[in-house]
């Protein structure tokens, strides 16, 4: 009987640039991710959400275009080899380059820029801020 071979790395492949989610859908104004791909986690999502809406004091709308679906597992310190897989401890969203994180419509240009330059310094990853280009 021949030996089964397994998948080492169960965690799932983060290589390449995006296939979908690399346009502005929604909005006028958004952010796009340019760095190496990583995970970005609940917390820092919401962080980024909290600190454009503050911002932009509630005026226009703000598009989250990724959602943490990913559960990342932690077995408890000081616990010995073997026993099963840990417990679920955050969800994380996996990010390749080029996906669009954040999109603002109903603001001007300005506002938009500072709220998404703020919502940016939020998160591990380096942004770029796009515009949406009409070319009819």
């Amino acid at each position: 009987m021949a030996k089964k071979k397994y998948n080492k790395k169960q965690k799932g492949k983060m290589k390449g640039f995006t296939k979908r989610g690399n346009k502005l859908n929604f909005g006028k104004y958004g952010i796009q991710s340019i760095d190496k791909p990583k995970y970005i986690t609940e917390r820092q999502i919401e962080a980024a959400r909290v600190a454009a809406t503050r911002y932009m004091k509630r005026y226009g709308k703000l598009y989250i275009n990724i959602f943490p679906d990913k559960p990342i597992t932690k077995k408890p310190q000081e616990v010995r080899m073997g026993k099963g897989k840990g417990n679920v401890e955050y969800f994380v969203a996996v990010v390749k380059p080029g996906k669009i994180l954040f999109e603002i419509n109903g603001v001007s240009e300005k506002i938009a820029k500072e709220a998404l330059r703020l919502c940016s310094k939020k998160l591990p990853i380096k942004t770029k801020y796009i515009i949406y280009n009409n070319f009819f």
